[in-house]
């Protein structure tokens, strides 16, 4: 079946480069209500619901990843897990140091239930909220966000400073020199320079899907690598 997390990509992409219209995608009562229903439907059927921007998405973070031989060892956060399913696909290709988090505590029931069924009881799950981190998490060697920024983006109340607390966030967790890979529907490149040039530097833009129309070629997806400045 049809997981809720495909209608909430199509919702959260739907007004790509534009300045947001305020959504309840950027509300966390609606991702608690959302995996309050995932979690109820692995439970009867072993569903464990869409993957955010489809197998692409992982493959293409995980290709980039194996050719600039990250280690397998090293310190690797997932940001907004959902359903932890990145956090599966990556340990599958040999990473052990993986944590993911996310401030849905059904997101995280979720995801410790999926990760016991494949037997994956090493990866680090906490219910953490990006914008507010324990001062525990630091040092990381790669974050990884697909999607979680765009619904920042789309919150009704304070998303400004909520997208000004993530670029302070994301320095706090990443080490100097650290990566942050990023997948977006809704900001262009030039955005998203914007956003994170403050203490960031473009490292590569990856390769995603196109379209062409009207003779001009564009990208519906934007995935790009920064490097954390010291």
């Amino acid at each position: 079946m049809a997981s809720v997390e495909s209608s909430h990509v199509s919702q959260s992409c739907s007004e790509e480069g534009q300045d947001f219209i305020p959504s309840k995608l950027g509300t966390k009562e609606y991702w608690d209500d959302a995996y309050r229903r995932e979690l109820q439907t692995y439970k009867d059927i072993g569903d464990v619901g869409e993957i955010w921007f489809g197998e692409g998405s992982m493959n293409r973070v995980i290709k980039w990843m194996e050719k600039q031989n990250i280690p397998e060892n090293a310190a690797i956060l997932d940001i907004g897990t959902g359903n932890g399913v990145f956090l599966v696909e990556l340990a599958k290709h040999g990473f052990t140091n993986l944590t993911g988090i996310d401030y849905s505590s059904a997101s995280i029931e979720l995801t410790r239930n999926i990760l016991e069924e494949e037997g994956l009881i090493n990866i680090k799950v906490q219910e953490q909220d990006f914008l507010n981190l324990s001062t525990d998490f630091k040092d990381f060697d790669v974050c990884i966000d697909k999607g979680t920024f765009d619904a920042i983006s789309l919150n009704p109340e304070g998303r400004d400073v909520a997208k000004l607390q993530y670029v302070t966030s994301l320095r706090a967790v990443l080490k100097p020199q650290g990566q942050f890979v990023i997948t977006s529907c809704n900001w262009t490149k030039e955005q998203l320079l914007q956003i994170f040039s403050p203490g960031f530097e473009l490292l590569q833009e990856l390769p995603t899907p196109s379209f062409q129309f009207g003779g001009i070629i564009g990208n519906s997806v934007m995935a790009l690598v920064f490097k954390r400045l010291s």
